[in-house]
């Protein structure tokens, strides 16, 4: 299988809960940064300047654990900034896990042999190590020497201690997809558990637009590696894929994938922010979802970012005849 049983009839669970109350939105991952501060200047990444005046602030961990009890996704995503540098990271991710909630930590990697000894490995867990290409490649996005090696070091020490393994790639105008294909076979070699890829989106926060793609580039990168899709232990559902390839449309569910930082809800999703929210049910209820979206806001026009588009497979947006058993066959593959 491709997820582990529990975490899969967890959510299949939830869902079904959602559908049958006729719910049309409801959250899907919690996107929880309890702080911003990071080791790395990430060149794509807009989160260390978009949030430069409160870098050294963090949530308490009640804040954190308060934040998933009030949006009741069944998924957590630990991001940031970069999480393993979080004080008390290993109690937060325990109370999260009690609360039967799977949790990805995504983190550069660099410190995971050195807090490892801070987690216990579950099927509802998984460190989630960000790689943008091999060692030249990632460590340039990076812009550090070295974080390649140190993350394939944490990616061994996590596996050696038996805990499950992802690894999340942002793909850029200049990304290789053939040297994917290579990194993806070095990884599965160590037995990392799946992978998960998404095309970079230019936003504000980023002063570099040259590496993002438009809506075409994206289709078009993506559409040179569906062999590469096929031969490799995805996690992203077949159905973003297709959106990727330009086989399909989807419409955005940010609403699906909140964000919660250290100046409250972000609105109106991971990557564009209008507002801050005091709470989730002010987030959901009172944005003007319609007026975002490509068609709807400039700003929008070329995201195809999982954290809007992914979770639109989920919840069944655009759905088309035969989703649901793609989903199924793709989950025991």
């Amino acid at each position: 299988m491709r997820f582990p049983i529990a975490m899969t009839a967890s959510i299949a669970g939830y869902l079904a809960k959602k559908k049958l109350s006729r719910t049309t939105r409801y959250p899907m991952v919690l996107m929880l940064e309890p702080l911003h501060a990071c080791n790395l200047t990430c060149t794509g990444c807009g989160r260390i300047r978009e949030y430069e005046s409160t870098i050294k602030q963090k949530l308490s961990i009640d804040e954190c654990l308060e934040a998933v009890d009030e949006c009741g996704a069944p998924v957590v995503s630990i991001c940031g900034g970069e999480p393993m540098i979080y004080p008390g990271i290993g109690e937060l991710t325990a109370k999260i896990l009690e609360r039967k909630k799977t949790v990805y930590l995504c983190t550069n990697g660099m410190f995971i042999r050195k807090k490892v000894h801070e987690f216990k490995p579950s099927n509802r867990f998984f460190f989630n190590v960000h790689l943008d290409g091999m060692r030249a490649s990632h460590d340039l996005a990076v812009e550090r020497d070295g974080v390649f090696d140190d993350a394939i070091d944490g990616i061994k020490a996590a596996k050696d201690a038996g805990f499950l393994v992802c690894t999340n790639t942002t793909v850029f105008h200049e990304t290789d997809m053939d040297e994917l294909e290579q990194m993806y076979a070095f990884l599965t070699e160590l037995g990392v558990d799946g992978f998960m890829i998404s095309p970079g989106y230019s936003y504000s926060a980023v002063a570099v637009k040259e590496i993002f793609m438009t809506r075409e580039d994206i289709r078009a990168k993506f559409r040179r590696a569906e062999a590469m899709f096929r031969k490799y232990r995805f996690n992203t559902s077949p159905i973003y894929l297709e959106f990727l390839q330009g086989k399909r449309e989807l419409k955005c569910t940010a609403w699906a994938s909140p964000t919660r930082n250290i100046l409250g809800w972000k609105g109106p999703c991971y990557l564009i922010t209008d507002a801050h929210h005091a709470t989730f049910g002010d987030l959901l209820n009172n944005t003007k979802w319609e007026n975002y979206g490509p068609g709807n806001d400039p700003r929008c026009e070329n995201c195809m970012m999982h954290s809007g588009f992914e979770t639109s497979a989920a919840v069944g947006v655009n759905g088309k005849l035969g989703d649901t058993l793609k989903m199924i066959k793709w989950q025991f593959v």
